[in-house]
């Protein structure tokens, strides 16, 4: 699913226009986006909890030369699903 089908679903179900429902859908991503890069955790109950994980700095391979490198430090957004979730998921 994109998310012109989300915003089609979604005003489908809410019986509004797609071009009601399309700045709503785009606030809530940038609102999400947004929190996430000032290091905030989002918490929507039911659905589940997106946050930043600090990832050390950490020496790998270069797979092509086998040569060692260093890979940086880094700020990665990650989702962790809540139980109701995760039981849709599921089929239960």
């Amino acid at each position: 699913m994109r998310k012109s089908d989300l915003i089609k679903v979604v005003a489908e179900r809410t019986n509004a226009r797609q071009s009601q429902v399309a700045p709503i859908v785009n606030a809530v991503f940038q609102t999400i986006q947004e929190a996430l890069a000032k290091g905030e955790e989002v918490s929507i109950a039911g659905f589940g909890t997106f946050r930043v994980s600090e990832r050390a700095r950490r020496r790998g391979r270069n797979p092509r030369t086998n040569e060692p490198i260093e890979i940086p430090a880094r700020r990665s957004p990650s989702f962790r699903p809540g139980t109701q979730l995760k039981r849709a998921v599921a089929g239960r």
